[in-house]
């Protein structure tokens, strides 16, 4: 168990969250980000649904590793993508049909998110099952945490909301509508300001990491 849990193992799990996060970082899935995040729950389910994708995906190369033929590796990655993919969108048609109206084309789109082919070329294919499980569950809760980020601020500066998963929307600026006179900055729902949101958590988190180099 210590083993599994090792220093270097738990490495893997964390490092995406902060210092080499997908998107803020390496600067990888951010059409997805651009994409979910007018509103938290499709954000939510979204960064949940990559990272099953990633994690398995990861696993699954992993273990065929040695006996991927190198000039068709692309090919198979695809195909375990795509097939994970399939299963995923029919659990959401199955047990959160709304959500998954919501998500639309964007869940079948997870085939070509260039974080998932990224770990499978750069970790799955010269590491161990378990180290690649670790290391897509980082990556995708790295990708998920920014995510639910932009979506929270989103949808809360832009509709004076919050909709969570199986609770449904919840109007928390609510008093401020009525008391302050506050309204809604619609301009926040538009998909210019995803981007403006993303430039502005990653000039944040190259700030903070660059500083904590320095000190």
């Amino acid at each position: 168990m210590s083993e599994l849990f090792s220093k270097k193992n738990i490495k893997l799990l964390t490092d995406p969250l902060n210092e080499n996060n997908p998107i803020t970082v390496q600067v990888l899935g951010v059409c997805s980000a651009l994409a979910v995040t007018v509103k938290l729950e499709p954000a939510i389910v979204m960064s949940i649904s990559v990272t099953v994708v990633l994690a398995f995906a990861n696993v699954i190369i992993s273990m065929l590793r040695n006996t991927i033929p190198n000039r068709i590796r692309i090919i198979v990655q695809l195909v375990i993508i795509a097939f994970l993919v399939i299963v995923v969108d029919q659990i959401l048609k199955a047990f959160a049909y709304d959500v998954s109206k919501q998500l639309s084309v964007f869940v079948g789109l997870i085939i070509t998110n260039c974080i998932i082919m990224g770990r499978l070329e750069a970790f799955a294919l010269g590491n161990k099952a378990w180290a690649s499980f670790m290391d897509g569950l980082g990556n995708g809760a790295g990708y998920g945490a920014i995510l639910i980020i932009i979506a929270f601020f989103r949808e809360l500066l832009g509709a004076g909301t919050i909709t969570l998963p199986g609770i449904g929307e919840i109007k928390v600026l609510t008093w401020f509508i009525e008391n302050t006179g506050y309204q809604n900055n619609g301009l926040m729902i538009l998909p210019p300001m995803a981007l403006i949101v993303v430039g502005i958590i990653i000039w944040v988190q190259r700030s903070r990491t660059r500083n904590l180099i320095e000190n």
